[in-house]
């Protein structure tokens, strides 16, 4: 399996390779030269499989270039937390993905990219910077899956005043070798900051750079091992199966449509958006206009440029229509959110983090519009004691905060406030890392 990127289908990269880069040299994203498709009896047999199992099946497909043996070490160290299914309804489910350290859906990717690419940096006798941006949850993720590693540091870049208190707690941490900027800007300038660092040939020439956003072929593939675990647990209600996405940066959707691609057997996505709408437009008028992004509650999905949708029209051949087969999409704004998770609380004593409650809205209206006898899978992206300042009094006084969220509360922040200039970054960076 080799892959290429979605700006040269000429030059191929092997899976190490890719990940090792995060970004092509042209600024593409890497994706697989063709998407393997899982056999029939895999399908069939998945009741039998546990997630790490179903993690291997699939990761060794797409995987040529590390031993068995030492993949499913990889897999078993990295994916060793659960992702359950929990039923709200006959209509409703909600898949919960924030039992890894830092409660939060990344830990899945976060966690199983470490793995590889600690591995690949030792076998070549080499060291790494990665550049993170985060709108809340992936830098801890990152964060934690790299954390103490010897060959890799770890630079990420936050929105300032624009993550949850805890989120920010959780970033700013660590310590050793994991540095965090705190950026006076949104998450796109972090984002733009990340990329114009890789684009930069004088600073790749001095320092090897790479990527830990979802950007990273490494990070994107360990996301689709959850959509088939979660597809494994509802299969017994043989109904036909919508999965609910909360959607900023695409990765998490992008993930569930290579699994769609891989023999998923998901009738389509919804792509549940917050007030940065951008993508509802795109698939309405097939035109791709990036914007500022707005501050909202749900500040993981407060994306105005997001990265994937390049690997989504890539997967379609530019082909709205053929995406808008697979995708509905919808958007709501913050009453709208906090109106969801209080309806969610008193409809099905189930408390939902705000990002959980955009596909909750998403699903209701998706289901409304089509009254399509499906059932809806939410994705619980992060837990909800992460939010407890958006949620309202009465819920927030039910939630019981973990306790790895818990001791991060006790830690003092460490990070390096600066402008959205690139020069000032670059300059910073260099003087706080290398």
């Amino acid at each position: 399996m080799n892959y290429l990127s979605t700006r040269n289908n000429k030059k191929e990269y092997s899976f190490g390779e890719a990940v090792i880069k995060g970004l092509s040299d042209d600024g593409g994203l890497f994706l697989p030269q063709e998407i393997p498709i899982l056999s029939a009896e895999f399908i069939n047999t998945i009741e039998d499989k546990s997630l790490t199992e179903i993690a291997y099946e699939i990761s060794n497909l797409f995987i040529n270039d590390i031993p068995g043996d030492e993949l499913r070490f990889i897999i078993n160290e990295t994916i060793n937390f659960p992702a359950p299914v929990v039923s709200l309804s006959d209509k409703y489910s909600v898949l919960e993905l924030f039992y890894g350290p830092t409660c939060a859906f990344k830990d899945y990717g976060a966690r199983f990219l470490a793995g590889v690419l600690s591995r690949y940096l030792k076998a070549e006798n080499k060291r790494c910077t990665i550049l993170v941006a985060t709108s809340g949850d992936t830098g801890s993720a990152v964060a934690g899956g790299f954390y103490g590693k010897d060959n890799v540091d770890v630079a990420i870049l936050y929105p300032s005043g624009k993550v949850s208190r805890i989120q920010e707690q959780q970033l700013t941490t660590f310590g050793k070798n994991i540095y965090a900027f705190e950026i006076e800007g949104t998450f796109d300038d972090c984002q733009r900051l990340v990329k114009s660092a890789f684009a930069d040939k004088v600073l790749n020439k001095e320092y090897f750079l790479t990527s830990a956003n979802s950007i990273n072929i490494g990070r994107l593939l360990p996301q689709t091992f959850y959509y088939f675990n979660a597809w494994k647990q509802v299969k017994k209600l043989d109904k036909e199966i919508v999965f609910s996405v909360p959607s900023g940066n695409l990765g998490n959707l992008t993930a569930g449509l290579i699994a769609k691609k891989m023999g998923l057997p998901v009738k389509y996505f919804v792509s549940a958006l917050n007030s940065n709408d951008v993508f509802l437009k795109y698939l309405d008028t097939g035109t791709f206009i990036p914007v500022p992004s707005i501050r909202t509650i749900s500040n993981a999905m407060d994306v105005g440029n997001p990265s994937n949708l390049e690997r989504i029209i890539y997967l379609y051949k530019g082909l709205t229509e053929l995406i808008k087969n697979d995708i509905h999409a919808f958007s709501f704004d913050d009453n709208e959110i906090k109106g969801a998770m209080n309806e969610i609380f008193t409809e099905f004593n189930y408390i939902m983090d705000p990002h959980g409650a955009v596909g909750y809205l998403a699903a209701k209206k998706d289901n409304g519009s089509s009254v399509n006898g499906c059932h809806y899978i939410i994705l619980e992206t992060a837990h909800p004691a992460k939010f407890q300042d958006e949620t309202d009094s009465l819920i927030s006084n039910r939630i019981i905060l973990p306790h790895q969220l818990k001791k991060s509360l006790n830690k003092k922040k460490h990070s390096v406030k600066i402008s959205k200039k690139y020069l000032e970054f670059k300059e910073c960076l260099i003087k706080t890392i290398f």
